[in-house]
C-alpha cells in the first residue's frame, strides 16, 4: 500500500518510509459555505452496453478463527455486480453505503474521514446512490468470466464503485470483498457494524509495523481463497438472484485491487492458480523487515514472481510511478515470466484509481472538503480523463486474459491517453 499522510495511509506510509467523472477539470471553484445542507456527489456513469445488478451476502469461515476477534469465527460481506436485463430506476438503484455505514464514514474520527480529510458530517454519503438493480436477475446468455475487487488498507470495498460498476456493464461478474477490522466499517444484515482496529493497533506504542502488515495482507489473502471456494458453492445457497450462480465462470477468473488491495490479488495469484490475471492499483509489495524497523521484507510474490500477467498501474506518489522505483514491485518484475506491463497516471495520487478521484471535486466544490486536502488525495489530473483511463487499461487488460479479446492498448504508449506513461 502506498499513502498520501493521513489516518491508516499515514502510518504504513512512515513504516516504509523508514526504509529509505464529473465536474470541469482545473481549479476547485470557490466552496459554497454556511448553506448548512449536506454535500451531495454522483458516480460517473458506467459506459459499457449492459444494465447492471447487485446483490450482497454475508459469509462465515467456519474453519477458522477471526484474526481481529480472538474466539470468534471469521465473517465478511461480499457484494455481487454483473450484467442484468433492465436499468435500475430511481426507485430501486442500490445505495452506495448503507445507513450505517454511511454515517460511520463520514463521521469523526473514522478511517474514511482522517485518511481522504474531508470534514465530519458534511457529505450525504447515505444519499449517494449507485447505477445497479438491487437484487436484479442476471442477464441469460452463459457463463461470465468473474473479478474480485479488493479495496486498500482501511478503506471499504465500496470505495471502488464506479470502476465495477463499468466492469459489470461489461459483461464481468464483479465480487467486492470487505475485509472485516481492517475496512474503514462492514454493515452486516443484523445490524452489526464492525468498524476498522487498524489505527487502533497502528498507533501502539512500539508496535512492529512490519508484523502488523504482514498480518494485513495474510488475512486479506485467506479472505480471497476463502471466497474463491465458496464461489464454487453458490448453486446451493438460497435466496440469490435468478441466474446469479450459474453465470459465474470459474475457470476465467481476474482480481483488481487498490492499494494494499493490489498487494493482496499479486499475493494471492501467487498462492492460488485459480486466478489467471491480477492488476494492482497502486499497491506496494513490500514492507518494513522482520523487526519492524530495519530492512525490507518481500512477500513471497516479489521474491519467486508470477508465471501468470499481471499489470501494475502506479500514480506520481514519490515512493510510487515506475517499478524501478520501489523494491517490491522492481523484485516482482525482475523474477516474473508471465506478460507484465507497468502504466503510470501522469497528474495522479494515491486516491486516483478510486471513487475519491470522482467523488472529491463535487464535494470540495460545494466546502466539504478543502483544495489542499483535495489535491493531496488523488493530485492535478482531470477527474473525467482518470476515471476514463483507469477503467480503459483495467478492462483493456482483462479483456485480453479472460476473455481474449485484445483491443491492443498495452501494446505501447497510446495516443488515446498521452498521460499514461508506460513501461513493457
Amino acid at each position: 500500500m502506498n499513502g498520501r499522510g493521513r489516518a491508516v495511509a499515514a502510518l504504513l506510509l512512515a513504516a516504509t518510509a523508514a526504509l529509505g467523472v464529473v465536474g470541469a477539470p482545473g481549479a476547485v471553484a470557490a466552496p459554497e459555505r454556511g448553506t448548512g445542507q449536506q454535500a451531495r456527489a454522483w458516480l460517473p456513469q458506467p459506459t459499457g452496453p449492459y444494465p447492471v445488478g447487485t446483490t450482497s451476502l454475508q459469509l462465515t469461515d467456519d474453519r477458522r478463527d477471526d484474526p481481529w476477534q480472538p474466539g470468534r469465527h471469521r465473517k465478511l460481506m461480499i457484494s455481487f455486480w454483473y450484467p442484468t436485463t433492465r436499468a435500475a430506476t430511481d426507485d430501486d438503484r442500490a445505495p452506495y453505503m448503507l445507513p450505517a455505514a454511511a454515517e460511520h464514514f463520514g463521521s469523526a474520527g473514522s478511517v474514511g474521514q482522517r485518511e481522504h480529510g474531508f470534514e465530519p458530517g458534511r457529505t450525504d454519503w447515505a444519499g449517494i446512490r449507485t447505477h445497479a438493480r438491487a437484487d436484479a436477475p442476471a442477464l441469460p446468455g452463459g457463463r461470465r468470466p468473474v473479478v474480485l475487487y479488493s479495496a486498500g488498507f482501511g478503506d471499504p470495498a465500496t470505495w471502488g464503485t464506479g470502476l465495477v460498476e463499468d466492469l459489470a456493464s461489461r459483461g464481468y461478474t464483479v465480487v467486492t470483498v470487505d475485509h472485516t477490522y481492517d475496512a474503514s466499517e462492514v454493515a452486516f444484515p443484523d445490524g452489526d457494524l464492525a468498524t476498522s482496529v487498524l489505527p487502533a493497533l497502528m498507533e501502539q506504542p512500539g508496535v512492529d509495523m512490519g508484523a502488523l502488515l504482514r498480518k494485513v495482507l495474510q488475512t486479506r489473502v485467506d479472505d480471497t481463497r476463502f471466497v474463491l471456494n465458496r464461489l464454487a458453492g453458490l448453486r446451493r445457497v438460497p435466496g440469490l438472484p435468478t441466474g446469479l450462480a450459474a453465470s459465474l465462470d470459474l475457470d476465467r477468473i481476474g482480481m483488481v485491487g487498490h492499494s494494499g488491495g493490489g498487494s493482496t490479488a499479486l499475493q494471492t495469484m501467487h498462492d492460488d492458480p485459480r486466478l489467471k490475471a491480477g492488476v494492482d492499483l497502486d499497491g506496494q509489495l513490500h514492507f518494513p523487515g522482520p523487526d519492524g524497523r530495519t530492512g525490507v521484507f518481500l512477500p513471497s510474490v516479489a521474491q519467486d514472481g508470477l508465471t501468470r500477467p499481471f499489470l501494475l498501474m502506479g500514480t506520481q506518489e514519490p515512493d510510487s510511478g515506475s517499478y524501478h522505483q520501489q523494491p517490491g514491485w522492481n523484485a516482482l518484475w525482475q523474477h516474473s515470466t508471465g506478460w507484465h506491463a507497468d502504466v503510470t497516471l501522469t497528474g495522479s495520487r494515491h486516491g486516483s484509481y478510486t471513487d475519491a478521484q470522482s467523488l472529491l471535486p463535487q464535494l470540495a466544490r460545494q466546502g466539504a472538503i478543502s483544495g489542499p486536502d483535495l489535491t493531496a488525495d488523488v493530485g492535478d489530473v482531470r477527474p473525467d480523463r482518470a476515471v476514463q483511463a483507469t477503467r480503459s487499461y483495467v478492462a483493456s487488460f482483462l479483456d485480453r486474459w479472460l476473455r481474449g479479446h485484445d483491443d491492443h492498448l498495452l501494446d505501447g504508449p497510446s495516443p488515446n491517453f498521452p498521460e499514461m506513461l508506460y513501461e513493457r
